[in-house]
């Protein structure tokens, strides 16, 4: 039978309701509380310390002093630390997938999923930590030899969002503890509780005093996140989440001329051809826009169908989420959970039925759902498909992030791709094809940061993950992702007798 109640887990200690600094849990220093909500339910699943701008420079200090020690420490020891809590990460799977669904919603096959994303993260990292080569340069003196090393930055912020806890601070945390530097996270207020959990096995996979801290907070978020942009004790930030809230956060961290990765907001572009795979495009879509309830940075937000297949399309898609099991992430057989907060279900109803520029009132027709889920007590919305989608509705120019497909028509690639660019930000996209030259003509026409061809998924530990535009800057991820925690420096040497 499957576990559905935190009482249910097999190691207790997973679960823990304090903050973490310096190798120790502790209260806020005002002793201020928020409360953990399940999202299915709207029970009460934990009490978590209310931090604040004090609690996260303490935070600061012990990551800052941890760091004179840990930036000593060989590429070798840190990725054992990172495969150690990668192994415990896998021996405790299903605990922290239980955790993740009870404060998130999402069903526990996709929290399974997303621990095992999570950990392929730390083994990623584990073996980039020993790949952080210098260079020799060829110099133009020959009195002279000239080459180049890598040292981590320091402290970095890691302030993640709550679509996916585990996820995120390990794509955060695993390439800057593989670099050297130590560590301050800040999960979001409304899934605190993995995070804790990951602490727990970080600290028992080896990592130092004073390496990891993790500050929690619901309603003073934004005294912490300045706190941790202008500390000048932290010298990297990296933060995923709204595009508002990154301008917000790069004003602060300009003050000290910051590092940062900023991993923004999407709004991206499935585009269907004429000549696709229907059971394709219909798969690709579902794990697209339908993966989280919807609730994904990548989620697909406009699809565009070209007008020969637009109706088959709408038709085959209609009925297989028609099909889909709706409710609580641990019953048996859900497919589709709550949304997070509540208020992601008032912007998705104000999408479809707002007060002014949502879709009914410009003319899309809801041919599936269109309203939240009657009878729950949760944060549940109907899976929804409006067709005749136009550039004047929400969904155009804002993410939805929920379960509601908006399906827009187009005559011509050229047009799909002017309406696909026709957009402030640019994180993913996706492209359904069996034209292999097409393929390549607007992959390389999107403003986009990635591109899925014939399929839903756009993220893997080697792959950079990253957007263009207001979408951010940097990378996780890949090759390129240790390389956001690292400074290069140069070494002349002069050789003349």
């Amino acid at each position: 039978m499957a576990p559905t109640s935190l009482s249910d887990l097999k190691r207790k200690d997973l679960l823990q309701s304090k903050g973490f600094i310096n190798a120790e849990w502790v209260n806020a220093k005002s002793n201020k509380t928020f409360d953990v909500l399940d999202p299915a339910t709207l029970d009460k699943i934990a009490t978590i310390p209310e931090m604040g701008a004090a609690d996260a420079a303490l935070a600061v200090d012990a990551a800052d002093e941890a760091f004179k020690t840990f930036k000593k420490t060989t590429g070798r020891e840190r990725a054992r630390m990172l495969r150690k809590w990668n192994d415990l990460n896998l021996k405790h799977i299903d605990d922290l997938a239980l955790i993740l669904t009870l404060e998130n919603g999402k069903t526990l096959a996709e929290a399974k999923g997303e621990v095992m994303y999570a950990t392929s993260f730390l083994e990623w990292f584990a073996g980039e930590a020993e790949r952080t080569y210098g260079e020799v340069i060829p110099s133009a003196n020959l009195n002279q030899r000239i080459l180049t090393f890598k040292q981590p930055l320091g402290v970095a912020a890691c302030l993640t969002p709550w679509n996916f806890p585990i996820g995120m601070i390990t794509r955060k945390a695993g390439a800057a503890l593989a670099a050297g530097c130590t560590t301050v996270w800040k999960p979001a207020g409304e899934t605190p509780l993995s995070c804790l959990a990951q602490a727990v096995l970080a600290q028992e996979a080896g990592f130092p005093k004073g390496t990891i801290n993790v500050v929690t907070t619901l309603d003073l978020v934004a005294e912490v996140g300045k706190e941790l942009c202008t500390n000048k004790k932290v010298k990297k930030v990296s933060f995923t989440g709204s595009t508002r809230v990154g301008k917000i956060l790069a004003e602060h961290c300009a003050g000290s001329v910051k590092k940062m990765s900023l991993e923004l907001g999407g709004n991206s572009p499935f585009l269907v051809f004429d000549d696709a795979n229907i059971d394709t495009a219909v798969e690709a879509c579902l794990v697209a826009k339908l993966r989280n309830s919807g609730q994904t940075c990548v989620t697909a937000n406009r699809i565009m169908v070209q007008k020969g297949i637009y109706d088959k399309f709408a038709d085959a898609l209609a009925n297989r989420i028609k099909g889909l099991k709706v409710g609580k992430g641990t019953d048996e057989g859900v497919i589709i959970g709550p949304l997070t907060h509540e208020r992601a279900v008032e912007k998705a109803m104000s999408h479809i039925n707002g007060k002014s520029f949502d879709a009914k009132k410009h003319g899309g027709q809801v041919i599936l759902g269109g309203a939240p889920m009657e009878g729950t007590k949760g944060y549940f919305i109907q899976p929804t498909i409006i067709k005749n989608m136009s550039k004047e509705m929400l969904t155009t120019r804002e993410e939805t992030f929920a379960p509601v497909v908006g399906l827009y028509k187009f005559d011509t690639e050229e047009e799909a791709i002017n309406i696909a660019n026709d957009c402030d930000v640019g994180l993913g996209g996706f492209v359904i094809t069996e034209n292999i030259a097409r393929s390549w003509r607007v992959v390389e026409a999107l403003e986009v940061g990635m591109v899925g061809v014939n399929q839903g998924m756009l993220s893997a530990a080697e792959n950079p993950f990253g957007g263009v535009k207001e979408s951010g800057y940097g990378r996780e991820g890949g090759a390129q992702g240790i390389q956001e925690y690292l400074a290069v420096k140069s070494m002349f040497i002069n050789v003349s007798v």
